[in-house]
């Protein structure tokens, strides 16, 4: 008993009901013996395995990294694959421009050798009345192109991104003019629009011009190019429209259907402000082809009636080619490319377009 009592007083001294510090208790195994030292922190923690181990030192940025994945090897190209690009703009674009400049300057009939006159092309230019009427009448044909085939292609483009087969294929039947030159198309509507054999001596008391002439009236001239030039490049337009329209989110359409919004609500809600960029693009192309074409003038009116259709293009190649007066011409072109680009640049900046970011961020 007296045993028994010690042996419970006493468990340290029980075998059974302890364990000694070698053993398995709270002294033994325990925390020191795998605990932190053995398999903690110091055996398969941050020395062994970690940081050291695999982290940033093994394969981390030096082992596949910049410098063994990087720009060097998978990363952007070099600046020689932009060689053969870099060449044909300069070869084609700027020496052209180049030359147009010098040219500006002097006095040259396309034989002999360039006379340097200095300043005297552009003083004739500033006081050429034609000029002044010329430049006026681009301006105007640029906003009137820009007013009709804006609206027109927006719609058209809108309509066109549907999914319907039947929309597919009306869609490929009207771009067809985009296939055909431009100097094609004037010829087919010269023809047209003849007065003693064209289809505008059937309809023409219709529209107003008893005899046809639609062409020798000043107002009906223009409105021939405009109407012309539009129905060539709609079609682009429509195009261009047509790709940022199927671009929209579909869950914005229903999310707005949910809400109860009707069909011309979506239009001025969703696809408007979604088509901004689109927009912006589609009206530099508009307006820096409104002030350079031509060849639609040179065939259809030749500049006239008189010169009520003389724009600028069409006096640089009268001057130039007509009259041989090079040095004047480049004047006139170096002024075209001037006024093309501030206008561009002009857009870019007033509709915010450099700054705008994709309309399908955050989607």
């Amino acid at each position: 008993m007296a045993g028994t009592d010690s042996a419970a007083a006493d468990p340290k001294g029980a075998p059974d009901q302890g364990a000694p510090r070698g053993g398995s208790g709270r002294g033994g195994p325990g925390r020191k013996a795998m605990g932190r030292n053995a398999v903690g922190r110091k055996a398969v923690g941050r020395k062994a395995v970690g940081r050291k181990a695999v982290g940033r030192k093994a394969v981390g940025r030096k082992a596949v990294g910049r410098k063994a994945v990087g720009r060097d090897a998978v990363g952007r190209p070099s600046a020689a694959w932009a060689l053969p690009g870099v060449l044909f703009f300069v070869c084609f674009a700027v020496a052209p421009m180049l030359l147009v400049g010098y040219l500006a300057f002097t006095d040259w009939d396309g034989i002999g050798t360039p006379q340097w006159t200095g300043t005297d092309n552009w003083s004739r230019l500033w006081h050429d009345p034609d000029m002044r009427q010329g430049v006026w009448l681009s301006l105007l044909l640029t906003v009137l192109t820009w007013l009709v085939q804006t609206p027109i292609a927006l719609l058209l483009g809108v309509w066109a991104a549907g999914r319907q087969r039947n929309r597919a294929v009306l869609s490929a039947i009207f771009f067809l003019p985009l296939l055909a030159s431009s100097v094609a198309l004037a010829l087919v509507w010269k023809q047209l629009l003849d007065p003693n054999f064209g289809l505008i001596a059937e309809i023409g008391p219709a529209l107003g011009f008893e005899d046809g002439d639609l062409l020798g009236d000043p107002q009906g001239a223009l409105g021939a190019i405009l109407f012309v030039t539009a129905w060539q490049f709609i079609p682009l337009h429509t195009l261009i429209y047509q790709g940022g329209a199927r671009a929209i989110p579909r869950s914005l359409y229903d999310a707005a259907a949910i809400d109860g919004a009707g069909t011309v609500r979506q239009f001025f809600s969703i696809t408007l402000p979604q088509l901004r960029n689109t927009v912006v693009t589609s009206s530099v192309i508009m307006v820096v082809g409104a002030l350079t074409f031509f060849d639609t003038v040179l065939i259809l009116t030749k500049g006239g009636p008189g010169t009520d259709t003389s724009i600028v293009p069409f006096l640089m190649y009268k001057n130039g080619f007509q009259a041989f007066d090079l040095g004047y011409a480049s004047a006139v072109a170096a002024l075209l490319v001037v006024v093309a680009t501030a206008v561009s640049l002009l857009l870019v900046r007033l509709t915010g377009f450099s700054a705008m970011r994709s309309t399908r961020e955050g989607m």
